[in-house]
């Protein structure tokens, strides 16, 4: 299936074929969330049948916006979409731009607007298998400890947030 995504040309945005956006690496929107209950992230496992990262672990949800969404909107869609979670209060915690090879010749150059959500305890999850294989809350300490001695396990973008980002995306949590 087709999925069109904005992604910049000669500076401004324009609708384009999603796989195609990644096989030529061309900048564009994404959104990342992070939510954490009682000290703990909630990351999740990609599902086996993404075309790229498949079986990776990563943050708690990260996407691209549809055409025309704000980035909260989208953040909020895809946690619901994914994993099930709806109600959480999203802090936006910041954009960062990063570049980084995932797969098959493909390259993800994201413009990124970070979320963190804090809840109270942890939420019930029903993740769609067609996207997530696997939750898991994992204390910061280890999940720092796990990337370091696997990091093949992980994202680039989830390794990429932890080692220059976290004082923005699991600060004051």
């Amino acid at each position: 299936m087709q999925q069109d995504i904005p992604v910049w040309i000669d500076g401004a945005l324009r609708p384009m074929d999603k796989l195609t956006v990644h096989q030529r690496g061309l900048k564009h929107p994404a959104v990342s969330i992070f939510v954490v209950a009682g000290g703990r992230l909630l990351i999740q496992r990609r599902a086996l049948a993404k075309y790229h990262t498949p079986g990776l672990w990563a943050n708690t949800c990260c996407t691209h916006p549809l055409w025309g969404e704000t980035p909260l909107d989208c953040a909020q869609r895809r946690l619901e979409q994914e994993l099930g979670l709806t109600g959480v209060a999203l802090q936006h915690r910041g954009v960062v731009e990063y570049r980084a090879p995932v797969g098959h010749t493909m390259i993800e150059h994201e413009v990124v607007d970070l979320f963190l959500g804090i809840c109270d305890a942890e939420p019930a999850l029903t993740p769609n298998p067609d996207e997530v294989m696997d939750t898991r809350w994992i204390d910061t300490a280890e999940l720092h400890d796990q990337l370091a001695q696997r990091p093949q396990d992980f994202t680039p973008w989830l390794r990429i947030y932890l080692a220059e980002h976290a004082d923005l995306v699991l600060a004051g949590f």
